[in-house]
């Protein structure tokens, strides 16, 4: 597995490829991750792993392979461009003879350009090439404006699809992701959805809300909102904010947690606009993540209204839902569609009014917070069981290597 984030970093990716890999160890398989070393999304390396340019560790039955890569915060394209490139020479040079023999080798995308690196180590090793693309890049980063050079965006976009015809499989984590692929003239027998889902022995109903609440700042007599993950340009936090200063006057409380590009400026806007209601928290390590959602009342999901971001599905839907608690997203398309099917209630992104009096309907009505909780879990247990989707995932893999 070629990944540029890993634990101990947090967020989705990290949570997805560990869990993956752990549960593929388990069941007896032979298991190297290829990483940097942590920085994201603060770009500060850990004090252990400074000064240091290449580190063999194992974690649950894993064997992970880090190497030096160039350290930067997570917001600035040139410094984040220069980053990824790092880790593409690094994880060859510095690590791939370390690699050992190998049947399949995976990579996770993005970032980018660890496919080129995924695609050397293939070759040198005789190995199949299966490549996991968790966004649509560059087409996401083109919607959002943030690229607009159409010479760059040509240029990405040729080596994006010469990444998919050469990979043997392509893994997509939505429907939508898929028909793009299929639509871009990749060969529809090639591309595969594996969605996201939940570790639902980590994540399960009736934990003490007290721990996280204390933490938190927020007394047993509140609505908790809580939102969890990324504070980046694509989530579209402002609206949650908006929609946190119109229920003011209501016993509710929205609690930030995570780390992003966005939040300094978040908390500037809160501040400046006399937001009292909110808060901001650090992100918290995975296995604090289940006490902290045992805490909420509510949790938010939230993207930009951009028409790309409707085969954009949140991993976090699953460990609330996991959790067994009331969601309210702001978002459309293939996420909404799994939340209503989940009990939750859907609303259009960026419409702080509507967001407003989707969540107003719940504070105070605690029945209908755990009829909706209960929905949810019941549909990550039938569809979203991370194990069962690991299985699948290694079935695939083992397909790679007997096409027929």
């Amino acid at each position: 597995m070629v990944t540029h984030y890993f634990p101990p970093e947090i967020g989705a990716p990290q949570a997805r490829l560990s869990e993956m890999t752990r549960y593929w160890a388990e069941a007896g398989e032979d298991v190297t991750v290829l990483t940097g070393m942590p920085n994201h999304p603060t770009g500060v390396i850990p004090p252990e792993y400074r000064g240091v340019i290449r580190r063999t560790e194992h974690r649950d039955g894993v064997r992970v392979l880090r190497s030096w890569v160039y350290a930067t915060p997570n917001e600035g394209v040139i410094k984040k461009t220069l980053g990824h490139l790092s880790f593409m020479v690094s994880s060859v040079v510095l690590q791939g003879r370390s690699v050992g023999p190998t049947d399949v080798v995976v990579v996770s995308s993005p970032t980018f350009f660890s496919i080129f690196s995924a695609w050397a180590l293939a070759k040198l090793r005789s190995a199949a090439l299966v490549v996991e693309v968790r966004d649509l890049w560059p087409a996401i980063f083109v919607e959002l404006g943030v690229l607009t050079n159409r010479r760059i965006i040509r240029i990405l976009e040729r080596l994006e699809l010469w990444a998919y015809r050469t990979a043997d499989a392509v893994v997509v984590v939505s429907e939508g992701f898929r028909e793009d692929l299929i639509r871009r003239g990749v060969p529809a027998a090639k591309v595969t959805t594996i969605r996201n889902g939940v570790d639902l022995d980590l994540f399960q109903v009736g934990r003490d809300p007290s721990r996280g609440r204390e933490w938190l700042g927020v007394g047993p007599d509140t609505t908790l909102v809580v939102y969890l993950g990324a504070h980046g340009i694509s989530h579209g936090l402002e609206t949650v904010l908006r929609a946190a200063q119109r229920l003011q006057e209501e016993s509710v409380h929205f609690a930030f947690v995570g780390e992003g590009a966005m939040k300094d400026g978040l908390v500037v806007l809160a501040k400046s606009e006399g937001i009292s209601n909110v808060s901001f928290h650090a992100g918290v390590p995975r296995k604090e993540v289940p006490d902290l959602l045992a805490s909420a009342d509510v949790c938010l999901v939230s993207l930009r209204d951009v028409p790309l971001f409707s085969t954009f599905i949140p991993s976090k839907i699953f460990e609330y839902f996991g959790a067994g608690k009331a969601v309210v997203g702001a978002v459309r398309g293939e996420p909404a569609e799994i939340l209503r099917d989940g009990g939750a209630s859907v609303v259009a992104p960026e419409d702080d009014e509507a967001l407003a009096s989707a969540l107003q309907a719940l504070v105070g009505d605690a029945p209908a917070r755990a009829s909706m909780g209960a929905r949810g879990r019941a549909l990550v247990e039938e569809h979203f069981d991370r194990r069962a989707i690991a299985k699948r995932y290694r079935d695939l893999l083992a397909q790679t290597l007997n096409p027929n």
